[in-house]
């Protein structure tokens, strides 16, 4: 079955936000529809009736298999004031994950430095190292499971794979994430981390606002 976008939750003429289903690439390098962006575009164009091309701008992504909250610009004034605010970290990111094992802590802040490989992969670093970025999240136990826990996380900073790699580096990889040490897979390409929640600035009003999206259907097997 061919993925498309889940649920429009935000539009207004400045932007909208949509969330995204696991299996969906953000972007690809191709002009087809296999994208959330571009089915997004379209989304609009047959809302709206809008027969040309259509200004869509992206100002941040989710690993393909990652679901959730995303945002677009739909000028091009909104997306240079979405960007400055993803740049300068005021933008509040949430994300809730099943990881593997029990933490040990009910909180926590993890401080690490990563480098993105060329195979597509982090390498977690303790200390700071070159060519290695610094990178901040903190978590928040919000379940404890019968060998698993569930979390939310608040990102400080956005590196590339970001959350898989600290988590899997502190011994509690995302549930299904093969690439960082979970030991099985889950169907579809699903790794059970989503962006619950995000908390901006709207780039014309400054009011603030926030986007949820509901928890994946697919988690209520892992919390009986």
């Amino acid at each position: 079955m061919t993925k498309s976008v889940d649920k429009v939750i935000y539009i207004d003429n400045h932007i909208i936000a949509v969330i995204k289903p696991t299996g969906l690439l953000t972007q690809t390098d191709f002009n087809n529809d296999k994208s959330l962006i571009n089915q997004t575009r379209q989304w609009i164009k047959k809302k709206y009736q809008k027969p040309n091309n259509i200004f869509l701008g992206l100002v941040h992504r989710l690993d393909r298999n990652v679901s959730g909250v995303v945002l677009f610009a739909r000028t091009s004034k909104a997306a240079s004031r979405l960007s400055k605010q993803f740049r300068e970290g005021t933008i509040k990111k949430y994300y809730r994950s099943i990881v593997l094992g029990k933490l040990k802590e009910v909180r926590g802040t993890l401080v690490h430095h990563l480098r993105k490989e060329k195979s597509l992969k982090a390498t977690v670093f303790p200390r700071e190292t070159i060519f290695a970025k610094r990178s901040e999240l903190s978590y928040e136990v919000i379940h404890l499971l019968e060998n698993d826990t569930l979390v939310e996380i608040i990102l400080s900073t956005g590196r590339f794979h970001q959350i898989r790699a600290q988590m899997a580096f502190i011994g509690h990889p995302i549930m299904g994430d093969v690439k960082y040490g979970a030991p099985k897979p889950l169907l579809n390409q699903e790794i059970a981390l989503y962006a619950c929640k995000l908390i901006f600035n709207h780039p014309i009003s400054n009011e603030e606002i926030t986007l949820t999206a509901p928890e994946p259907k697919t988690w209520k097997q892992f919390k009986v």
